[in-house]
């Protein structure tokens, strides 16, 4: 039976990969939202927006009239919410921005599929930052949340609502607490595609040399703060099963194990086949190359990309997930940087 589906988000990672992996099924019509702005980016839509059954819709989340004719208009089956405010750092610097869109902007959406489309199943996407603080590791659903940055706040309040919908007005409404995903599509203002982009820079950089000039290094802050990451890919898939269940329940996705953001830094080069180590500490710590005398930093600490209250330890328990939707990962934490590495290095060579 064909299913209509409004995705938002549709230009960033998991919106983009969200619209590929539903229209890997012909009976999908499947409807992307995005902003009206003077120039978007639609690189991450490349593979279907001339797809037959994908059709561009215009809404934004801080516009409820925008999201309450888009539900009228489409009647949707399903609505996954991927469009957000999603870079935590800056969240302190547009805290009111990040609430209005991350949390007022899903009870619009919740409050538009209750007036015009009630037996449409409803999913928001939601964050690790929501536990913030952690009490125990790894964390599941029973964790209290104990958010550390207005966007952890907002994904907090936006699972709130979800659940008082639910309960409310007996809605299929779900919310997806995501564990750290990347991949190819992910942002250049996050930590992980910083890295890898940095990294392919660097090879670029450094071509075949010994004694060459100094690279530009990449700037990070905190290295050691632990995280749980998965690919972006094994995410979409466990929404879509998330949204499917008899009875609409919450659930966790994560990989449930945890590596540094130090670790991350050493397998991309590694997969760029750079070698270096690690020297200092603290805010003179720093990654250097081992092919010149030189002792050029790769990696070098900058304070100003510490955030106001850090997150130290996220690691998830996808056991629910596993036993009830019968999902987990495919994509190993190495496989992750690996995949990311290389396609940024082939980037930097068509450019």
């Amino acid at each position: 039976m064909s299913k209509k589906i409004l995705v938002t988000g549709v230009l960033g990672q998991d919106g983009a990969n969200m619209c590929e992996y539903l229209l890997k099924n012909p009976e999908n019509k499947v409807f992307g939202m995005i902003r009206r702005v003077s120039n978007p980016n639609f690189s991450n839509c490349e593979n279907f927006l001339d797809h037959p059954n994908f059709q561009l819709v215009y809404g934004d989340l801080v516009d409820e009239y925008s999201i309450a004719k888009l539900v009228q208009d489409i009647q949707p089956d399903y609505f996954i919410n991927f469009a957000a405010n999603s870079f935590v750092g800056c969240s302190w610097d547009m805290p009111m921005q990040v609430f209005d869109a991350n949390a007022v902007g899903v009870m619009r959406c919740l409050e538009a599929v209750r007036a015009y489309q009630p037996n449409c199943r409803f999913y928001s996407a939601g964050s690790s930052e929501e536990f913030g603080d952690v009490d125990y590791a790894p964390q599941d659903m029973k964790h209290p949340l104990k958010p550390r940055s207005p966007y952890g706040a907002s994904k907090c309040a936006a699972r709130h609502l979800v659940k008082v919908y639910r309960e409310s007005y007996n809605m299929y409404a779900v919310h997806g607490t995501l564990f750290n995903h990347e991949g190819t599509k992910r942002g250049e203002e996050f930590v992980t595609r910083k890295i890898t982009k940095g990294v392919a820079r660097i090879k670029k950089e450094l071509g075949t040399g010994i004694d060459i000039e100094a690279p530009t290094p990449i700037e990070l802050g905190n290295i050691h703060s632990k995280r749980d990451w998965s690919d972006s890919e094994d995410f979409v898939e466990g929404v879509w099963l998330m949204v499917n269940q008899e009875e609409p329940k919450d659930y966790l996705l994560a990989s449930g194990e945890t590596h540094t953001i130090k670790e991350f830094v050493e397998l991309a080069f590694k997969a760029a086949k750079i070698d270096g180590y690690w020297e200092g500490e603290g805010l003179d710590e720093r990654y250097v190359y081992k092919g010149s005398s030189h002792k050029h930093s790769l990696v070098v600490i900058n304070e100003k990309f510490y955030r106001p209250a850090e997150v130290d330890l996220l690691l998830g328990d996808p056991t629910a997930a596993k036993e009830n939707l019968g999902w987990k990962p495919k994509i190993t934490f190495d496989k992750l940087v690996k995949r990311m590495v290389e396609f940024d290095l082939d980037a930097q060579k068509e450019e």
